[in-house]
């Protein structure tokens, strides 16, 4: 969720949890702490918060590993429930001497492994990488681009876990696929955005000019729809 009002739709539906980030429109970079604060007016829902100091791959310099130090510390000094990280190597292995310190600088918070898993070179080494480390959490669409693409590793994973972590099953989830990937798979955990896309309130509009990137509208709003969140809850309730 990258909006208090996906954070608030997302726990009027049902979710557990959110994972809070900026950017959810290129994957998710890490928030503003004003953005944590302004939700946690209003909702006491666990608020996990994505580290992740700009868009592309996960291999960071010395300068994006010490931002991601420090916003780890700010989180938790607010009062974050936990982190989601994910660093690799250029060799695509995880790791694990800078994620050894960041678990570090998070202890006392939850800890989610992202889809960084999701582009390692090695899933199984990856997983028991993991367990070394101490993570609660893996979230993965089973290294495709969607978990019912993914579904068959993902049924791997979760009993490769042995209970040991958590199988979050994420990208492209919603209700009308958790029955499907419960029913091969048994992961019990599912990550989604239930986005639907809001109108802007402009009226007058500049079409001939990007703020970013020619694709996309920046008269487009991303925002979670509370009953898609609320009908995938219902789904996982009969499982």
């Amino acid at each position: 969720m990258d909006s208090v009002a996906s954070a608030l739709a997302a726990g009027k539906g049902g979710a557990s949890r959110i994972e809070l980030c900026s950017n959810l429109i290129i994957g998710g970079t890490t928030p503003g702490i004003s953005l944590f604060q302004e939700i946690r007016k209003y909702t006491s829902i666990p608020i996990h918060v994505l580290i992740r100091p700009r868009f592309g791959d996960f291999c960071y310099n010395e300068y994006e590993f010490n931002m991601m130090r420090e916003d780890i510390r700010m989180f938790s000094d607010i009062g974050a429930n936990g982190i989601v990280i994910g660093i690799l190597k250029p060799d695509g292995t995880i790791n694990m001497d800078q994620m050894k310190v960041l678990m570090k600088d998070a202890e006392g918070m939850s800890i989610t492994l992202h889809r960084a898993f999701d582009v390692c070179k090695d899933p199984y080494q990856a997983l028991k990488s993991a367990k070394e480390l101490g993570i609660n959490t893996i979230l993965t669409s089973g290294q495709k681009s969607t978990c019912i693409e993914g579904k068959e590793m993902l049924k791997e994973l979760v009993a490769l876990s042995k209970g040991e972590l958590e199988i979050l099953a994420g990208s492209g989830v919603d209700a009308s696929v958790i029955k499907e990937i419960y029913s091969l798979t048994h992961a019990r955990a599912y990550h989604m955005s239930g986005k639907t896309i809001i109108n802007s309130q402009m009226t007058y509009r500049k079409t001939d000019i990007a703020m970013g990137a020619a694709s996309l509208n920046e008269y487009e709003i991303w925002q979670t729809d509370e009953q898609k969140i609320r009908e995938a809850k219902e789904v996982l309730a009969l499982l």
